[in-house]
C-alpha cells in the first residue's frame, strides 16, 4: 500500500507512485526486467489475452470523425464556432478513455463546460501484427492528417506521453498549432526523477527483450499481469478518497476504473524501442537532436503560448521536470502559464479537484477569457518554471 502522509490532501488525488502508473510502459520494462526477468523470458510475450467484455462507453457524446491506421479521431464538438482543441492522449498501456473517464472526472467535459465548442481526442489503437514496424513518424503523420481534417491551427493539449508527441508536432508544424498545453509531460528527462534514474541504469537489451519474438509487439496484457500489486495503485486510492464510503456511485466508479485498467493495449515493438531509446534514454528532444518526418526538431522552434501543468506529488514527471520545458522554448516568459496541483500523476487527468480547478483555468486560457493566472497554485508553479529558465 502507498504510505500516507500525516498532512491533509485533497480528497480525490493521491500521492504519485511511478512504479504503479499504467501510463508509463517504457519504465514497466525496467520493473519487469529487475523483478521478473526469468518468468518473462520464459513466457509467450508476443500474445495478448483479449477481453471478451464490451468496450467501455465514453462519458461525453461524440462521433468518429476519422479512422486512421493508428487512431480514431473522436469529435466531441457541440458547435462549429471557436478554435478547435485537440487532446493528444497518452499512447500507453490503456485507452484514451482516461481523458473522458467519468462525470466530474473528465477533461473533455471540463473543456466543453467552459464554452469550448470544438473538442477532439486522439483515440490510439491497440497494435496488431500489421502495425509492428510503425515508428514515431507514423504516429506524427496520422496526427498531422487528423489536424488537417479538423482544420489548423489547433490548440493542442498533450497529456503525459502525448505531451512530448504534441511538443514534437508543434516544433515540426509550427503554423498548425495556435496554443500548446503540456500536462505531466516528460520532455527534458535529464532533470532528475526516479524514473530517469532507473531507465539510465538499464541496458538497451533489457527493453529489447520486451518485444515479442515473431510478433514484433509489446504485450500490454503480459505487462499488466506481471504486476501482482496493480490493484493498489495510486489512481484506485484517488477514486476511493473522492467517493462516499459504500456509495453506489463509488462502487460504479471503481468498477469502471478496474474495467479500464484491465483492457490493455499492445504496442508496436519498433515504436516502443524508439521511444525508450530516443526519448527516455538519449533525451534527444530536449537536446534538439530528434528527427521527426525528415527534420531535426528543436524545441526552440516553438514560440506559441504554452500552459504547463504539473502535480506537486508527481514522481513520474516531477514539477521541476515539467516546468523545465519552459527553458527549452522560444515562447516569451510572459506567454507561459503554469499551474502546480496538489496531486500525483494520474490525478492530473482524472482528479475531481484538478478537473474543476486547473482544467477550468486551462479552458479559460484556451478561450482567451483570462490573463495571467493568479493565486497560490499558479504562483508556485510559475516560480519553479522561472527558476528553470537560464539566466
Amino acid at each position: 500500500m502507498v504510505q500516507k502522509s500525516a498532512e491533509p490532501k485533497e480528497p480525490d488525488d493521491a500521492q504519485g507512485r511511478w512504479d504503479r502508473d499504467p501510463l508509463l510502459w517504457p519504465f514497466a520494462g525496467a520493473k519487469l526486467m529487475l523483478d521478473a526477468c526469468a518468468w518473462w523470458l520464459g513466457g509467450d510475450i508476443g500474445s495478448s489475452a483479449r477481453s471478451a467484455e464490451p468496450e467501455l462507453t465514453w462519458t461525453t457524446p461524440q462521433t468518429i470523425a476519422l479512422q486512421l491506421s493508428t487512431m480514431r479521431l473522436r469529435d466531441f464538438s457541440s458547435g462549429a464556432a471557436g478554435n478547435p482543441v485537440l487532446v493528444c492522449a497518452p499512447y500507453a498501456l490503456h485507452s484514451a478513455l482516461i481523458v473522458d473517464f467519468a462525470p466530474e472526472h473528465s477533461i473533455v467535459e471540463a473543456l466543453r463546460r467552459e464554452g469550448l465548442g470544438r473538442v477532439y481526442v486522439t483515440d490510439w489503437r491497440s497494435a496488431g501484427a500489421d502495425m509492428r514496424y510503425l515508428t514515431i513518424d507514423n504516429y506524427l503523420s496520422d496526427l498531422n492528417v487528423a489536424i488537417d481534417e479538423i482544420g489548423p491551427p489547433v490548440d493542442l493539449v498533450g497529456l503525459c506521453q502525448g505531451g512530448w508527441l504534441a511538443l514534437v508536432f508543434a516544433a515540426r508544424f509550427s503554423k498548425k498549432v495556435r496554443r500548446l498545453v503540456l500536462a505531466g509531460a516528460p520532455v527534458d528527462v535529464s532533470v532528475p526523477s526516479p524514473i530517469s534514474q532507473v531507465v539510465s541504469a538499464l541496458s538497451p537489451e533489457a527493453f529489447e527483450s520486451m518485444v515479442g519474438a515473431g510478433t514484433g509487439l509489446v504485450s500490454g496484457r503480459k505487462l499488466l499481469d506481471t504486476w501482482p500489486h496493480q490493484s493498489n495503485w495510486e489512481a484506485e486510492e484517488a477514486l476511493q478518497r473522492v467517493l462516499i464510503e459504500e456509495s453506489d456511485t463509488g462502487r460504479r466508479l471503481l468498477e469502471r476504473f478496474e474495467a479500464w485498467n484491465d483492457a490493455t493495449m499492445d504496442l508496436p515493438g519498433a515504436y516502443y524501442l524508439e521511444v525508450v531509446n530516443a526519448i527516455f534514454r538519449e533525451n534527444r528532444i530536449a537536446a534538439g537532436q530528434f528527427v521527426a518526418l525528415g527534420h531535426r526538431i528543436n524545441p526552440g522552434d516553438v514560440a506559441v503560448p504554452v500552459f504547463l501543468l504539473a502535480g506537486a506529488n508527481d514522481e513520474v514527471v516531477p514539477p521541476a521536470q515539467a516546468f523545465a520545458t519552459a527553458s527549452l522554448l522560444r515562447t516569451p516568459a510572459e506567454l507561459i502559464e503554469t499551474a502546480c496541483e496538489p496531486c500525483g500523476h494520474l490525478g492530473l487527468f482524472i482528479g475531481r479537484n484538478t478537473i474543476a480547478g486547473a482544467w477550468r483555468r486551462i479552458a479559460h486560457w484556451l478561450g482567451g477569457t483570462s490573463g495571467r493566472m493568479t493565486g497560490t497554485r499558479a504562483s508556485a508553479g510559475l516560480s519553479q518554471a522561472t527558476r528553470a529558465r537560464p539566466g
